[in-house]
């Protein structure tokens, strides 16, 4: 009854934990006060498309330019990489003051242009508009109903009865919070239409100078453009085009640090009890392995321990008595890996990097230090963590390569240094050169190309060789047995359920199980340019993942060596680490939401999805043989070895 009501209540504080911590966030930027009638800038993102993936400059299409040139918004490393190009626009809002059948500019569309805008509203790309740093949600109206969506940004245009029509006219809604000294922005919306504009009596207008354009007979001075109200849609063909916007200013009760609260929470509940049916699903797997350590436990494994170090009798001493079980093999079982153990340690030392600055990037995001408002501090934060990390990628394989009575210390360093984050760089300068090649934003400057190598060479690498020498400095790794047999020991023949293969295929099931639900909502963050910022979640799904991990391998390793197989080492690192196999396979399942347009979207979606399944490989496969190193060490720590 003791040991149920701890697991209840374990239970119950992980489930209250979830609740509290999911999408929390702190600010992240100072506020900024309006007064009334001050200009509020309405600043212009990348052009997205969740079918090509490939973010585009926004004024690569014919949209009306500032009076006075294009100016880009200075950015950091983190939104370089995630493609964003922040830029000024020609809308003009001023606080409070609402503003209707605004004429933004007079743009004539020739052939060239006409091609790219379908091209663009056939892959369906979104505009990705800011105000005060709060991006723009999305009001569509159609015949049948009107939807609001808060992440995607809103379309260029889109396809019907086999004409393409663009979307050129906005109702722009912007919330604000009233206070004494001035109004801050809590609210953002945009509400596009198409429009073909006509001016009173037929009138032309040359489109230089706003001041002298003729009154519009098809929009209303006096108030918002309306779906009822539009008697002619505006297409994609040669000629002008008008572009016009409304501005509507409302006051709310939603407070400055709340604002976000709407773009991270859900559309209902559905969403929020997937969550918790992930939380749940997660705890009855660790429950479950956990029944089965403990019935390892206390039944097999103390009965052998027992057993082993029973007193014999004089007449079981002169019994010739063959043992069999774990107990045979302790001269053999802490040989070093084999094959390539220098490999074994660099890829033990690296997955140890990447768990930690998991971990501490999830813990960080948890407790809200990464602001949403903060673009890109999600990909800055990974990225100096791991660098930061780099000693204790050093330390860890190098002790285990002291251990091994490896030689070749610095070979065994340099690999460490090089091989994984050479891997993730080689990737992505290929698709930085593809991204080139199609003319996207996902393409970064140079600048951010060096400061990326000078992050790695210049922090990451030196703290990867000073871990290293401290990790040669300690004492090797003592274990509990000497390795009594010079000629390795000869395995027996193994039942099918202990080869390899099936253990690898079986060992990443249940913890990708444990995982799958929320991996879903973050492919839909990456992928699907959807808002994740319930890390409380998160942080609770991985921590049950690496629980799920060690206990799967500890459970497969004690029936291998009671099999009297020794060769845990490499295969308590693929037994869990198989879970990215998992990941992968889903990941190809998923792909198919996106429908993609364009080859380079397989390439860019399965290049980068590889890349992440060897992270996980090389996180998961470190949690495994962690466990299985301790749990040798403890079983064999127990018994008495003649």
């Amino acid at each position: 009854e003791g040991k149920g009501s701890m697991v209840l209540q374990t239970a119950v504080a992980v489930l209250a934990l979830a609740g509290a911590s999911q999408a929390f966030y702190l600010p992240g930027v100072a506020p900024r006060t309006f007064r009334y009638g001050d200009r509020v800038e309405l600043k212009v993102n990348k052009l997205t498309s969740v079918h090509t993936q490939l973010p585009t400059d926004y004024y690569g299409l014919k949209f009306c330019k500032p009076k006075h040139g294009v100016i880009r918004a200075n950015e950091n490393l983190g939104e370089f990489l995630t493609g964003d190009r922040i830029e000024n626009s020609p809308y003009q809002l001023f606080m409070e003051q609402d503003m209707f059948c605004n004429i933004l500019c007079l743009e004539n569309f020739k052939s060239s242009d006409v091609t790219k805008f379908k091209k663009a509203i056939r892959e369906e790309y979104h505009h990705n508009w800011i105000i005060d740093n709060l991006p723009a949600a999305s009001i569509l109206d159609t015949d049948q109903y009107i939807t609001t969506t808060y992440a995607g940004g809103f379309p260029v245009g889109y396809f019907d009865g086999g004409k393409t029509y663009l979307f050129n006219h906005v109702n722009i809604i912007v919330e604000y919070h009233p206070l004494d000294d001035g109004s801050r922005v809590v609210g953002f919306y945009v509400e596009p239409f198409t429009v073909k504009h006509r001016f009173v009596n037929f009138q032309t207008w040359d489109g230089d100078d706003i001041r002298t354009a003729p009154p519009l007979a098809s929009c209303d001075k006096n108030g918002p453009m309306i779906f009822e109200s539009i008697k002619e849609k505006q297409e994609v063909k040669p000629g002008n085009v008008l572009f016009t916007y409304d501005v509507m200013w409302r006051a709310s009760n939603v407070p400055w640090a709340s604002r976000w609260d709407i773009y991270l929470s859900m559309d209902d509940a559905v969403p929020d009890k997937v969550h918790w049916f992930s939380i749940i699903n997660s705890l009855l797997i660790v429950i479950f392995l956990s029944a089965m350590i403990v019935m390892i436990m206390i039944r097999n494994l103390h009965r052998d321990i027992t057993r082993y170090n029973r007193v014999l009798t004089e007449e079981e001493k002169h019994e010739e008595r063959e043992e069999s079980g774990w107990k045979l093999v302790h001269g053999d079982v802490f040989r070093p890996p084999s094959p390539y153990p220098m490999m074994f340690a660099v890829l033990c030392g690296t997955g140890l990097q990447l768990l930690c600055m998991c971990l501490a990037t999830i813990a960080f995001a948890a407790i809200g230090f990464l602001s949403p408002a903060n673009r890109g501090s999600l990909v800055i934060a990974i990225l100096v963590l791991y660098v930061m990390m780099g000693s204790i990628a050093g330390y860890t394989s190098a002790r285990l390569y002291k251990a091994f009575k490896g030689k070749e210390w610095q070979r065994c360093t340099v690999y460490t240094a090089l091989v994984f984050p050479g891997l993730c760089f080689a990737v992505f300068l290929f698709f930085n050169v593809v991204l080139w090649a199609y003319g996207s934003t996902g393409a970064i400057p140079f600048t951010s190309m060096l400061a990326l190598i000078a992050m790695w060479f210049g922090i990451s690498v030196p703290l990867v060789f000073l871990g290293a020498y401290f990790g040669y400095k300690m004492e090797p790794m003592s274990y509990p047995t000497k390795q009594a047999n010079v000629i390795p020991r000869e395995i027996p023949e193994q039942p099918w359920y202990l080869c390899l293969p099936f253990t690898v295929a079986v060992g990443g099931i249940l913890p990708f199980g444990a995982c799958f639900v929320e991996f879903f909502f973050i492919l839909s963050s990456m992928w699907m340019n959807q808002y994740y910022y319930v890390f409380g979640f998160t942080l609770l799904v991985f921590l049950i993942l690496v629980v799920t991990c060690a206990e799967i391998t500890v459970v497969l390793c004690y029936f291998q060596l009671c099999s009297e197989n020794y060769h845990w080492w490499w295969r308590s690192f693929l037994t869990s680490g198989s879970t990215a196999v998992y990941v992968f396979i889903y990941s190809a399942i998923y792909f198919t939401r996106l429908e993609p347009d364009l080859w380079v979207t397989y390439l860019l979606y399965f290049g980068y999805m590889a890349v992440l399944s060897v992270a996980i490989f090389l996180v998961t496969g470190t949690v495994g043989f962690a466990s299985c190193l301790w749990f040798t060490k403890k079983i064999y720590g127990s018994i008495k070895v003649d």
